[in-house]
């Protein structure tokens, strides 16, 4: 377990009712900056047998569960394998961090297939995703003055210039951030206080970060080597993996019997 995920993390996703294909931690734990009193997000896939998906009474395509434990809020939430994977081949970039997360709860040899596809599922237009993601937290951050949208700002807009970049999904802003001189001082406040106000002499620094940021996320968008869209073939192969699934010949693990994170 690393020092911010509780040790139940896994035992906490047996409140998903069905065979998971992984489970990971996402929000703040993944982008690193996990205060004392973070809420855990888990987000997961799960497969619902056959019987739940082709006859009358359908199981559902997305599973909420939250709560309290040990004084941490918990968050769950988990889509079926067919859901996911129409949003992974749709240039959404949550997902595909959820995927690739390291903080692994729950893994199966489904989730390992699905990682190995996924690199050809990454295209140019994920940049959408992440200026969209940017904007809402920038506004955020605007209406409230608070650190968590600003450090969520700066967080995806240089999640998405690494992946325009590289087609390398980095989450960490202590990673991405080293390049921007206030960013550990802001981790640091924000590790302190979940909502915490913004340190004014990192304010106006931020003013003019984060439309550099937009623009150069937007040129790299534009001068990425990535494709326009997902890999075709891989699209198929996804295709194969779900019907296989379905069908009962790939093994995908069980909400009782998770791993350990990574």
């Amino acid at each position: 377990m690393t020092l911010d995920v509780p040790e139940w993390a896994a035992d906490a996703t047996t409140a998903v009712p069905y065979p998971l294909v992984f489970a990971t931690v996402s929000g703040a734990h993944l982008y690193g900056f996990a205060s004392v009193d973070s809420d855990l997000d888990l987000r997961a896939s799960h497969v619902l047998p056959a019987h739940e998906v082709v006859g009358l009474r359908t199981g559902p395509e997305t599973v909420e569960r939250s709560g309290d434990r040990d004084g941490v809020e918990l968050d769950i939430v988990s889509h079926d394998l067919r859901k996911f994977a129409k949003l992974l081949n749709s240039r959404n970039g949550y997902v595909l961090e959820q995927l690739l997360s390291p903080l692994v709860v729950v893994t199966s040899e489904l989730h390992a297939a699905l990682k190995d596809l996924a690199p050809r599922m990454i295209t140019s237009g994920h940049a959408h995703h992440y200026l969209g993601f940017a904007h809402g937290q920038q506004r955020l951050y605007h209406n409230t003055g608070r650190i968590k949208p600003a450090l969520y700002t700066l967080r995806v807009l240089l999640t998405g210039i690494h992946l325009m970049r590289t087609g390398e999904v980095v989450c960490d802003l202590g990673v991405l951030g080293a390049r921007i001189a206030y960013v550990p001082e802001l981790i640091a406040a924000k590790r302190e206080a979940e909502n915490g106000p913004m340190p004014a002499r990192a304010a106006a620094y931020l003013a003019a970060d984060i439309p550099a940021l937009r623009a150069e996320l937007e040129q790299a968008r534009d001068e990425s080597a990535l494709p326009g869209y997902a890999d075709p073939a891989a699209v198929d192969e996804l295709h194969d993996l779900i019907v296989r699934t379905r069908l009962g010949q790939t093994s995908v693990a069980t909400g009782s019997s998770p791993s350990a994170v990574a």
